[in-house]
């Protein structure tokens, strides 16, 4: 599918924010965990910060924290990829395909039935797990959507800008999110199914390098985006500069705190 008149649009009631509320399992429920998946008309990202990563937060960055704060700070979900809606009666069928991924695969696809409860709160249950989510859309997130990808693939060619993209730019009204994935691949021996704290268990020297992995959400206003949360904690709080303008339909020049570069229009 690396043609993007073969990749449908989601139906326009699932774009904007949406903050999770609830997470029911049978082991209990959640109403702790910070989370936050931005939806456009293709693309996903989704950012989860538990109570358990809080003591794993440090503002001095990766290279300083211990060992226990980088295990905590593993406790984290986030992914990026394109989302399939299947619209049918009396639910949906939501998938998201993971492009990038804080953790190693996972042993079944990401896909839950989608039951809007009005237009702004949705339910989520589990397609291939025992699990339901309540879902309320962020106010301020309707309306614009873009999705950048910073990349030197030639126009025309989306499967080359998904091998090669250096970060995401995502945008839903008035908030971004930043993704930029790790430099690294995962370690020899790695299996659907483990975790980012397993591989950290068993890897230990490479601890920084594997938590390297940025998604970034915030509010954008007048050029300045301001971030409320991030998988790499020393980025929180902190306002960046940020606009950019359309050159043509398949790129857009973007300004930022690193500099001024042409970036890739992915929708």
């Amino acid at each position: 599918m690396s043609s993007r008149v073969a990749w449908l649009d989601v139906p326009e009631r699932y774009c904007g924010v949406w903050q999770r509320t609830l997470l029911e399992t049978p082991q209990g429920s959640d109403t702790t965990t910070w989370v936050r998946w931005l939806q456009t008309a293709r693309w996903h990202a989704d950012l989860r910060v538990p109570a358990e990563a809080e003591v794993g937060r440090a503002e001095s960055g990766l290279a300083t924290m211990s060992t226990e704060q980088c295990l905590a700070l593993a406790q984290q979900k986030g992914f990026f990829g394109r989302t399939e809606v299947l619209a049918q009666v009396p639910r949906d069928v939501c998938t998201w395909h993971r492009r990038l991924d804080l953790h190693p695969p996972g042993l079944t696809p990401d896909a839950g039935w989608m039951a809007f409860d009005g237009d702004d709160r949705v339910v989520e249950t589990g397609v291939h797990g025992v699990y339901r989510e309540v879902w309320e859309r962020v106010p301020g997130s309707t309306g614009r959507t873009r999705v950048l990808a910073d990349t030197s693939a030639s126009p025309g060619d989306d499967a080359e800008v998904l091998a090669t993209a250096r970060a995401y730019l995502l945008l839903a009204g008035e908030y971004l999110m930043r993704v930029r994935p790790r430099r690294v691949g995962w370690p020899h021996g790695t299996v659907p199914g483990d975790t980012l704290g397993t591989l950290l268990a068993r890897h230990p020297a490479s601890a920084t390098t594997l938590l390297d992995f940025e998604i970034s959400y915030g509010r954008l206003h007048n050029g300045a985006w301001h971030i409320e949360r991030s998988s790499l904690p020393e980025f929180e709080g902190r306002t960046e500069a940020m606009h950019w303008q359309a050159l043509d339909d398949t790129r857009a020049e973007v300004h930022s705190a690193a500099g001024s570069s042409v970036w890739r229009v992915l929708g």
